[in-house]
């Protein structure tokens, strides 16, 4: 896939810590999931939340689902977990919302990942809005560190 200068400049943050991971990842625009046989089910979002100021998380949670807040905050070790505003969230991690991905943030917080999202391909938020990066979920949960808890239920129909 061909991006602009602007779209290329935003993303290389996320795709630099990528392949510093050894992760083979791929920008493909959201309008091109279906043509490539892509499924909605296998985005997974990547959302920044606030333990206290100044300190955040990730969870990473599968399209679909919502964030079971008591077991989110249990594997966390916290009481309070909550969702920044947009500039908040920007703050944390040089991402605007839609695009948030602990790959190439500003800062290295912990990532918490829901237990659906091993053993496949994954697309998560590639830094710049209607694009994301699918890559490995394996590569990159052990690249970041990250710890697998049930942190999700299904979303209300």
């Amino acid at each position: 896939m061909t991006v602009d200068q602007s779209t290329a400049e935003q993303t290389s943050r996320a795709l630099a810590q990528a392949r510093e991971y050894g992760i083979d990842a791929e920008l493909i625009s959201f309008d091109d999931y279906a043509s490539r046989g892509l499924d909605w089910d296998d985005v997974v979002r990547s959302l920044v939340l606030r333990r206290k100021a100044g300190e955040y998380l990730f969870a990473l949670v599968p399209m679909g689902r919502r964030i079971a807040w008591p077991r989110l905050r249990a594997a966390a070790g916290t009481n309070k977990l909550h969702l920044p505003d947009e500039d908040e969230a920007f703050e944390a991690t040089g991402y605007r919302r839609g695009t948030i991905s602990p790959l190439g943030s500003t800062r290295a917080w912990p990532v918490y990942a829901d237990i659906l999202v091993p053993g496949r391909r994954i697309g998560i938020g590639s830094g710049v809005a209607g694009y994301g990066l699918w890559l490995d979920a394996d590569a990159l949960l052990s690249g970041l560190d990250a710890e697998l808890a049930d942190i999700s239920d299904p979303a209300p129909a």
